[in-house]
């Protein structure tokens, strides 16, 4: 009987094939379901009631193997963006036409009428023939009894691909043991799945992992609000989030303020999570969050045997010896087949006839590939670059404080890391090459060395008394720059540990903390201070160096004071000068009883402002704070508004205007190129001003609860204020705790600064230094255009004024 199994197939697969090329074709006419005896084909489509989703046959437009693939995505969207796929690793490829329709078994499948072959079925288990498939409003795809619309016996919902639907599940159904979760796509046009996926494991948190096995992003565990490493969760313009984890379910969902909002949550084929929406009026995607936002921090993103470089474009280049295995995929944006060699290696540690041995290329200050094998009886480096030479399949090896380390298998995730970035933890990677691969560059440098001597010959003394000279000079200017510091009163004192542990009393008293470290008060013979104890031996050694490389060398009215530092093994403090009246969030949004008059908020604002302007243009370098709010905004005795906490900061050379750097800063002061990942200048700072100025204006956080009518996001107040300054209503801006004294052309003249600042283009939004002189009356302002990209996110684009779309 076993050998009539494949035949008595067959038939049926024939008959099910003759019975589905017997239907007729549905025409074009848009509708959201489709029956029995119809079929889908050509650039027929199925559209969801609100008009929302499209589902049908499409093909990538650059796609030269013209594959054509069943999805669904944004109907009004002039841009494809496939949402999901069904048969991603089964394109039909052209000339065929594929056909979608709902077999004899009541299943909703795919027809390749060229091979003649079922391309892929719901392979639902069906128990009745009466099914139908609809598209719902929400984009799941349905196949369901027509005659019992509560019987659902399959859903795309339930099989995502690299998106994420609004009202969508992703996470574990524990009782079937299906596990809904997203994986990137191959490239930018193949649809087959790619290495990377997002999936909720069944402890709850969340991961990003490479090849189902690394994981190389967490979100933390849930508090009930958010993820505990993904705060970017919180703030008015993010949707509903929801985290159920129960004995039956782990599921994570979300749901949208606005059900017409276009957004577009998922994966992207890098294997960055992100999350956007479409823009009606610059016609494109904005991107308003994105982890990583570095490309090198997605493991493996390049492939083996490659060097990711977040400051190059392109990011990923071969190692030197390999070239690129498939310069088609790097095209299309997958390169996770990455490199391979140029010329095997010889695999002989001793001379041969030829007199090539193999031989070590050093690789300088990267990031260690993973699978390391720590070899601990080589003792140098020399044994440990012996060790590798001795084994066949060592393909490399490193040698550094940790002992040695050697690598067998391929080579993974190496980063090339920036002074910047690395902090000094970047290592020397020996990749191991034939000795042909390094023979010219041998040559090269016999070469220059041969030059070199000859010109040492007869140019060595003048050489040397270049050197002698340039030597003296730096003697002379570090001599002159500390004595200069040290006699005009403005030396850093250097702090011994005890003597601040004596100061602070055994840092028993708090004023505040941050995610570095803490700030306690503290008492010498003259004076008060406040210091602060930095935590973690490399972030806290960052923020240390950050600081004392910014505030450190500057000094500015409205910029906190350092007096002194301790650095005594792994211990860092900094000292400053003590601030009585606390930080600005204190006295103005934390409901104390403290209520600061508008005359004192005007000169704090502007205070800031002063701060700021001084930062950008009249230091040696542009220091860029990169946190500006309200807890790093501290008031002396005479509420002067002195920027503190410098732990972030990024200082830029004059010759540079813009930076790439990894993400800094606290949600809700955020500019939107952070989020997105571009490159930052001193504007970032310009829109967390315009963020805190309003704050100042209010007397309330910009995201507090009070803000907002029947959670309607439109109701954000920055927004809210842009629109008021629209209708002329400024005095219902102002804080309700002010009893008169308010001077009404300072609040709209703040009102419209702010609303510059925070625009979405940095080069739309004015300077510090403008800031300060529009604060003062020195200049006039214009009427700022509503800022379009928080007028969109929140869904408020309906209660713009008319004249605001006059004046786009």
């Amino acid at each position: 009987m076993c050998f009539l199994m494949p035949l008595l197939h067959h038939v049926l697969l024939l008959g099910l094939l003759l019975l589905l090329s017997l239907y007729t074709p549905a025409s074009s006419t848009i509708a959201d379901a489709l029956s029995p005896g119809h079929a889908l084909v050509g650039g027929d489509r199925l559209v969801s009631n609100n008009r929302k989703f499209a589902l049908g046959f499409f093909k990538p437009s650059s796609d030269t193997n013209h594959n054509s693939y069943l999805g669904i995505w944004f109907n009004k969207v002039p841009k494809l963006t496939p949402l999901w796929t069904a048969n991603g690793d089964n394109p039909v490829v052209d000339p065929t036409s594929p056909e979608l329709a709902i077999s004899g078994d009541g299943n909703l499948v795919i027809l390749d009428h060229a091979t003649k072959s079922i391309v892929w079925s719901t392979h639902a288990n069906v128990t009745t023939n009466d099914t139908v498939a609809v598209l719902l409003n929400s984009g799941n795809l349905v196949l369901k009894s027509s005659s019992n619309s509560s019987e659902i016996f399959w859903q795309s919902f339930d099989y995502p691909t690299d998106t994420l639907f609004a009202g969508a599940k992703i996470g574990w159904d524990k009782v079937t043991s299906l596990n809904r979760r997203l994986v990137s796509r191959k490239n930018s046009i193949d649809q087959a799945p790619g290495i990377y996926s997002l999936e909720l494991r069944l402890s709850g948190d969340g991961y990003l992992l490479w090849n189902s096995t690394v994981p190389y992003r967490s979100s933390g565990d849930w508090n009930g609000r958010y993820f505990g490493l993904a705060p970017e969760m919180i703030g008015v313009v993010m949707p509903n989030f929801t985290f159920v984890h129960s004995d039956k379910e782990a599921y994570f969902t979300y749901t949208l303020h606005d059900d017409t909002a276009i957004v577009h949550t998922g994966i992207d084929v890098f294997g960055r999570g992100f999350a956007g929406m479409w823009l009606e009026g610059s016609q494109d995607w904005l991107i308003h969050y994105r982890q990583p936002v570095l490309y090198c921090d997605v493991y493996a993103i390049c492939g083996p045997f490659t060097i990711c470089d977040d400051s190059k474009d392109p990011f990923c280049d071969c190692m030197k010896g390999f070239h690129i295995r498939s310069p088609k995929d790097w095209e299309l944006d997958d390169r996770t087949g990455g490199c391979t060699r140029n010329t095997l290696l010889s695999c002989d540690n001793s001379k041969g006839m030829t007199g090539l041995t193999d031989k070590f290329y050093p690789v300088k200050s990267v990031r260690l590939p993973h699978n390391a094998e720590n070899v601990q009886v080589a003792t140098s480096e020399d044994e440990c670059s012996q060790v590798c030479l001795n084994k066949c399949s060592c393909i490399a090896y490193s040698y550094g404080k940790g002992g040695c380390f050697v690598w067998h298998d391929e080579l993974y995730n190496v980063k090339q890391l920036s002074d910047d970035s690395s902090g000094g933890n970047g290592e020397v990677l020996y990749i191991r090459l034939a000795a042909k691969e390094l023979e010219s560059s041998d040559t090269k440098k016999s070469g220059k060395l041969i030059g070199v001597a000859i010109g040492a010959s007869t140019g060595g003394a003048l050489f040397l008394m270049i050197l002698l000279l340039i030597a003296l000079r730096i003697k002379e200017k570090w001599f002159t720059y500390t004595l200069q510091r040290h006699e005009g009163g403005i030396g850093i004192k250097a702090f011994r540990y005890t003597d601040l542990q004596r100061a602070t009393r055994n840092f028993s008293e708090k004023l505040g903390g941050g995610s570095f470290g803490s700030v306690f008060k503290g008492y010498l013979s003259d004076s008060t201070i406040a210091v602060k104890r930095l935590d973690g031996a490399r972030q806290g050694e960052k923020q240390f160096r950050a600081e004392v490389n910014s505030v450190g060398i500057i000094q500015h009215i409205n910029l906190v004071k350092l007096i002194g530092l301790c650095c005594e093994g792994d211990n860092r403090l900094l000292v400053y000068e003590y601030m009585p009246n606390n930080s600005l969030d204190v006295c103005l949004l934390e409901g104390n009883g403290i209520v600061l008059d508008w005359t004192i908020r005007y000169q704090i604002a502007i205070g800031i402002a002063r701060g700021l302007a001084y930062l950008h243009n009249s230091c040696r370098d542009c220091i860029i704070h990169c946190d500006i709010k309200p807890e790093n905004i501290l008031l002396d005795a005479s509420y002067v508004s002195k920027i503190a906490d410098f732990g972030m900061a990024k200082i830029l050379e004059r010759e540079f205007s813009h930076a790439m750097t990894t993400m800094r800063g606290t949600i809700g002061y955020l500019a939107p190129e952070w989020i997105s990942g571009t490159v930052v200048t001193s504007k970032v700072d310009v829109y967390s001003y315009g963020m805190v100025l309003f704050e100042i204006i209010l007397g309330r956080r910009n995201s507090s609860h009070q803000n907002f009518r029947d959670s309607d996001c439109s109701f954000f107040f920055p927004l809210h204020a842009a629109r008021n300054l629209l209708n002329g209503d400024i005095e219902s801006l102002v804080d309700a705790n002010l009893k008169g004294g308010i001077n009404l052309v300072e609040v709209e003249r703040a009102c419209k600064i702010a609303c510059w600042c925070i625009q979405d283009h940095e080069f739309d939004r004015p300077t510090m230094g403008e800031v300060v002189q529009y604060l003062e009356g020195l200049l006039e302002l214009d009427m700022p255009p509503l800022p379009r990209l928080l007028n969109a996110v929140t869904g408020g684009s309906h209660l713009a004024t008319p004249q605001y779309f006059e004046s786009l």
